[in-house]
């Protein structure tokens, strides 16, 4: 199945965190809402960094030796799963990077492009053009939904 704006959707997310996605250990993102759509995800960056997050130990060891891109497509990575908040289960929260009282979109087989794509994002899961598909592949080949 080739990738198309109808089989692969694109989040938009602040500096320091999608670098922790794309090059780090951050594999839970946090939304307020919950996300019934599943497969591949574009990790887009968004034009604001979240200035106080970089001084997180946590974020800060991901994105070591990283460059913050704003605005750009980043990586690409498999969404797999939406849950609410479990703190309160015997096991705890499902990762270091889980917050409370949120849904978790539980990330895996992240990919990071070797050049960030400059891309307009949107809020909410959006769509990405052909285009950007097109130059998603140029730089992964083998991607595939």
């Amino acid at each position: 199945m080739s990738l198309t704006p109808e089989t692969v959707r694109a989040i938009t997310i602040r500096q320091p965190w999608a670098a922790a996605i794309a090059h780090g250990t951050k594999r839970v993102e946090n939304r307020r809402k919950p996300w019934t759509w599943r497969g591949l995800l574009l990790i887009h960056t968004a034009k604001q960094v979240d200035r106080p997050a970089l001084r997180d130990p946590l974020v800060a060891t991901a994105i070591r030796g990283h460059d913050l891109e704003t605005g750009a497509v980043i990586a690409v990575a498999r969404l797999a799963e939406c849950h609410p908040d479990c703190h309160d289960s015997a096991d705890g929260p499902c990762s270091p990077w889980a917050q409370r009282d949120v849904h978790h979109l539980v990330l895996s087989e992240v990919q990071a492009l070797p050049m960030a794509l400059p891309c307009i994002g949107a809020l909410g899961p959006w769509r990405p053009p052909q285009s950007v598909l097109n130059q998603v592949l140029l730089q992964l080949p083998d991607l595939r939904t």
